[in-house]
């Protein structure tokens, strides 16, 4: 018998895209908008402690104004997004804004953080949400939707960003011992190739094979907008729609908020010799090399049990690596509880973008992404980056991580009433036997 023959569907589709242009295209724009992101969210809290001589306080601030900036700005990117379709303008801008990353650290923040330090959170906290924390959901749903497009695997496009998170990592810990102000520039020069990046993919055009990844229209409603006042309401009032932003406010944005200090938190605790940022930033690349590998498989995983389950799954490991963070704070189980995150991302990403695609209407995805995942998301950072950031600096990291814990178990239980099961649904967009592994109730 031939290799070929013996080969799953989802195993051939996966080598078949490898053969297409739009698999390396839409992974470049997924490498170097991830690579400005996990740059940020590695040094950002180390350099605003060491470099810019900001507390706790007002670090937590500081992400609190992002995540609110973007609470504000992605019900209308929802909206704006699913009615371009696969117009690139939304994320053009995302991409102007990010190249201004080296000047704006460079020339306006410090100056700012120098005169008051609150105001200097509030202007960089909406500066970074425009590149990241807004941004982000233009960058997932353009992705996402071109990938359908193109009979990709989101799972398989989405692993550059992975790559790009393990690379940054492991680079930037070379710039952060050179001079931490780089890291900034090299967010600047990655949004360059980014935009060139950008303006070279080529997206289906209405009539073209593909475009049915915005959605099926009726010939009565052609000219109509895909999203409407009724549609949004009528999404909101859905069960599994309302759990499902539960979940990902307590689980997605403590996931978030836990990583935004953790690096101050291992750097207190470290007990070796050198600059234990140098040693986070190569655990972070590990970290990040082990998630590109799961990303790989978690697709047919997802379609295996569900992405129901596997958000359920994202939250007990997120659990785990909170809680014993807590209690098990040797250099050598911090960099364990770390590794612990290669598991939690890709859980989370392809259970996200499964649950929203086969639950809700496909033409709405961007909307039912920024509303139901970044929205909701937003709202759980803008309340817990502060509530968490007062609380290290008045019981401490360890004692915070455990009310953190909690809370996550707490949510997970109310969202998983609320949620119904996917399981036997398909992957619109997909072809057929990409899916056909997906086990059925």
């Amino acid at each position: 018998m031939s290799t070929t023959s013996t080969r799953g569907p989802a195993q051939r589709g996966a080598l078949q895209s490898l053969k297409k242009a739009a698999f390396w295209n839409v992974g470049g724009l997924f490498f170097f908008y991830f690579a400005i992101w996990q740059l940020v969210f590695t040094f950002l809290g180390p350099w605003l402690e060491e470099q810019a001589g900001m507390n706790s306080g007002n670090i937590g601030l500081l992400n609190s104004v992002m995540a609110l900036t973007a609470l504000c700005l992605q019900p209308f990117y929802g909206f704006i997004q699913d009615r371009l379709g696969f117009r690139k303008n939304l994320f053009a801008f995302v991409v102007l804004v990010g190249a201004f990353m080296g000047p704006f650290f460079a020339f306006v923040f410090v100056p700012i953080v120098n005169f008051n330090q609150v105001v200097g959170a509030l202007v960089g906290g909406i500066y970074l949400s425009l590149v990241l924390n807004s941004g982000v959901g233009v960058v997932e749903a353009f992705n996402e939707r071109t990938a359908r497009a193109n009979q990709l695997e989101y799972g398989h496009v989405r692993l550059f960003g992975s790559v790009a998170g393990a690379t940054a990592s492991l680079v930037g810990g070379f710039i952060w011992a050179a001079n931490p102000d780089n890291v900034w520039w090299v967010g600047t020069f990655s949004a360059i190739v980014l935009g060139v990046l950008l303006f070279v993919v080529r997206t289906p055009r209405p009539g073209e094979k593909g475009y049915e990844a915005v959605g099926e229209a009726t010939e009565d409603d052609q000219d109509k907008p895909r999203v409407t006042k009724a549609t949004v309401l009528h999404l909101l009032r859905d069960r599994s729609f309302v759990g499902f932003m539960v979940l990902m406010f307590g689980t997605a944005a403590l996931y978030d908020v836990f990583d935004q200090q953790y690096a101050i938190y291992f750097g207190n605790l470290f007990d070796g010799s050198g600059d234990p940022q140098v040693l986070f930033s190569r655990v972070v690349f590990v970290q990040i090399l082990l998630e590109a590998l799961v990303m790989i498989a978690m697709p047919f995983i997802i379609n295996k049990i569900g992405a129901k389950r596997g958000l359920q799954l994202f939250a007990l490991v997120l659990v785990v690596r909170v809680v014993g963070s807590a209690l098990f704070t040797d250099t050598e189980m911090l960099i364990l509880w770390r590794l612990l995150a290669a598991i939690e991302m890709p859980l989370m990403l392809i259970s996200v973008w499964k649950y929203i695609t086969r639950m809700f209407d496909v033409k709405i995805s961007a909307t039912a992404y920024m509303i139901g995942f970044n929205t909701a998301k937003q709202i759980g950072i803008v309340i817990f980056s502060w509530v968490f950031g007062l609380s290290y600096d008045a019981i401490g990291f360890s004692s915070s991580y455990l009310v953190m814990g909690g809370v996550v178990l707490v949510v997970t239980a109310i969202a998983s009433i609320l949620m119904a099961d996917d399981r036997g649904r398909p992957d619109p967009g997909l072809d057929e036997g990409a899916t056909a592994e997906t086990v059925r109730p």
